[in-house]
């Protein structure tokens, strides 16, 4: 997730007509088709798959674990890596067509129209434009920047260990006793179901896997001030709207028919108040150890979270 404007409407779709909630569902609930069966390393059936489309958010770009980016199928300002989860698991399918339409500040909107406004300059095509009628796996991994996570986080750096009275990203976000990222988390349901429900128009043989976000804060309420200087409560505040966003996220796959890919839970524990070689979300300093030449995006995975998202994703493709 990169900084990005919050979105007002779903995916502006000709082809899903109605944006009701119940209308993307009920366009969701299509069949899908798995071509054959290969062994596993486990011993598994794993399903094979031809044409293997990625879409989604600088989190599923895996910005910056891989240096020089990636041009393949987006411009350089996406930022997308060579080595994010969606380039492994293309190598160990062996799929025949990869698209990766990944791209940082991907909001759903971009789903259905040209990403503009990215750092140099450049224009992302529509990701959808990657889906056609063969493509039979897709993997998406979309919903921060709708909910304005990645600008969140930063209203709660602070210069002081603690929240001065009526101060803190905390109160700011729950003035007036409304939750303003609660609230948005509501907003992005329907968003994401429109978008899986495009997906299934343009790819109706496609399994769609929808892939959730990392443990990116420690769980326990307990921060690492000044490391990552966002006092304990704000931290605190934080991991809630994660888990919030998370569950969103689950409930929308399971109206939706999408199959969910958890790599929240196998990520426990490697938050960015952790050891460098343990965390696998890198906190405010843009540097890595785990990463091509150490560089780092704030706020983001690193290698060791790609890797994470990989196994997770892999592991729900083995799945029935």
């Amino acid at each position: 997730m990169r900084n990005h404007p919050h979105p007002s409407a779903a995916p502006e779709d000709p082809m899903l007509g109605s944006r009701s909630y119940s209308a993307a569902i009920a366009l969701a609930a299509v069949g899908t088709t798995l071509v054959a069966l290969v062994p596993s390393s486990a011993g598994a059936a794993v399903p094979r798959y031809r044409e293997y489309v990625a879409l989604g958010d600088s989190w599923s770009a895996d910005v910056l674990t891989a240096f020089p980016p990636t041009t393949d199928s987006v411009p350089i300002d996406c930022a997308q890596s060579a080595s994010n989860y969606p380039h492994q698991i293309a190598e160990m399918l062996h799929v025949a067509v990869f698209r990766d339409a990944t791209c940082g500040s991907a909001t759903t909107v971009d789903m259905t129209h040209p990403q503009t406004g990215l750092p140099l300059g450049g224009t992302a095509a529509p990701q959808f434009d990657k889906l056609t009628p063969t493509t039979d796996l897709v993997t998406l991994g979309i919903g921060g920047n709708d909910i304005g996570l990645a600008t969140d986080i930063e209203a709660c750096l602070s210069l002081l260990p603690f929240d001065l009275p009526g101060q803190g990203c905390k109160a700011k976000f729950t003035a007036d006793g409304v939750d303003q990222i609660s609230a948005a988390v509501k907003a992005t349901a329907p968003k994401i179901a429109a978008a899986i429900a495009g997906v299934h128009q343009r790819s109706p043989h496609a399994r769609i896997l929808l892939v959730n976000y990392l443990d990116g804060v420690p769980l326990n309420g307990k921060g690492c001030w000044p490391v990552v200087p966002v006092p304990d409560a704000d931290m605190a505040y934080m991991a809630d709207k994660f888990r919030e966003m998370n569950a969103m996220l689950a409930t929308v796959a399971t109206l939706t028919h999408a199959q969910l890919v958890d790599t929240f839970t196998p990520t426990v524990g490697h938050d960015v108040c952790k050891a460098p070689d343990v965390r696998d979300i890198e906190g405010l300093v843009p540097l890595s150890t785990q990463n091509a030449l150490l560089l780092a995006f704030p706020f983001h995975p690193n290698q060791g979270g790609a890797n994470a998202q990989t196994q997770a994703v892999y592991s729900a493709i083995a799945t029935p």
